[in-house]
């Protein structure tokens, strides 16, 4: 798999992360794209808040969840389950922050990554799906469909063309109404009698 393909995956993978947080009712859902001259780290950070604890551990369960089941991912690691507070999700190549609105505001992680580009995930979706129109149209271009040769389709339609009188005369002969026919009579023979 190429880089692209791989960075395409994972924009995947982050849509679909994203969508749970959404679902989940995540509050702030932001997708962070970090700088590959500054990040050695990962792609992207997906941060989102919950309102307590619960609700963080339920959105980060979902996450794992969802991408275990959909797409056959499992987190590298996950950290902070127990308490809640702010659960970590990492899959190497993008890693998913779920806090507690009152501690993300505290470590801002937004305010850390300042060469990162946020955005919100109906923007990361439509480039996402520009992305992949784009890889489509790539792709079509590249394979165009073969061409069939006239002289296989010709007879065909000759065929098609020498069927469709039969048909009609048969249609006609079905339509017309049907009216009892004059009984001719029987011509007697000699040989009868006797």
């Amino acid at each position: 798999m190429t880089t692209t393909e791989t960075h395409q995956q994972t924009r995947i993978l982050v849509q679909a992360a994203a969508e749970v947080c959404e679902e989940k009712k995540g509050e702030d859902t932001r997708i962070l794209e970090l700088d590959p001259i500054d990040s050695g780290l990962s792609d992207f950070f997906l941060v989102t808040s919950a309102s307590n604890d619960r609700q963080a551990i339920a959105i980060a369960d979902e996450i794992e969840h969802r991408l275990k089941k959909e797409f056959g991912v499992y987190p590298n690691s996950v950290e902070g389950r127990r308490r809640g507070d702010w659960v970590l999700l990492d899959y190497v190549d993008f890693v998913v922050h779920v806090f507690l609105t009152e501690r993300r505001a505290f470590y801002d992680i937004e305010r850390l990554r300042k060469s990162a580009r946020p955005l919100s995930p109906a923007e990361f979706e439509a480039e996402l799906r520009a992305a992949l129109a784009a890889k489509t149209l790539a792709a079509r271009g590249k394979t165009p469909k073969a061409a069939k040769p006239e002289a296989a389709t010709a007879p065909k339609a000759n065929k098609t063309a020498r069927k469709q009188p039969a048909v009609k005369k048969t249609a006609a002969k079905k339509a017309a109404p049907r009216t009892p026919a004059a009984r001719k009579p029987r011509a007697r023979t000699s040989s009868s009698k006797g």
